[in-house]
């Protein structure tokens, strides 16, 4: 298992501030973020965040996570255990190169041999649902 990640980027024309507005108003997803739909829960060190992932072909999954990490206006990650041998690291990350222009990325970590297994069987749907996540989200914040 040589790459346990995948992760996409894309060039956005707006500030860090729009961008993590988006981001971490999790009542407002839904205008970006098609896979991980219905979030609950609060932004902060080691706060629960359930949503449902709903993957092309994969159906949905209810996750429940933990915020492992976030700084305003940079990085939001989120973990989740989802049993023996798999756990998952998600973020998504904004880098500000000058004012009004920012590259956003979304990621996935999969740990342990049955993510590494899951990766392998699903990495083309996964991989386009991230592009197609960040070609959203950096919509949204141009809009």
């Amino acid at each position: 298992m040589d790459d346990t990640k995948i992760e996409k980027r894309a060039g956005v024309r707006a500030t860090s501030d729009r961008l993590w507005d988006l981001i971490s108003d999790l009542s407002r997803w839904s205008e970006w973020n098609p896979y991980e739909r219905e979030p609950e829960g609060k932004i902060g060190f080691g706060a629960a965040l359930t949503l449902i992932e709903t993957y092309p072909g994969l159906g949905e999954r209810r996750a429940a996570a933990r915020v492992a990490d976030w700084r305003p206006y940079v990085r939001l990650v989120w973990t989740e255990n989802r049993g023996f041998l798999f756990r998952t690291l998600r973020y998504i990350d904004i880098e500000e190169v000058e004012k009004g222009s920012c590259i956003v990325s979304s990621a996935l970590t999969f740990a342990g041999l049955r993510g590494e297994l899951y990766l392998d069987r699903h990495k083309s749907v996964l991989a386009q649902a991230q592009q197609d996540l960040v070609e959203r989200l950096k919509a949204a914040a141009e809009a």
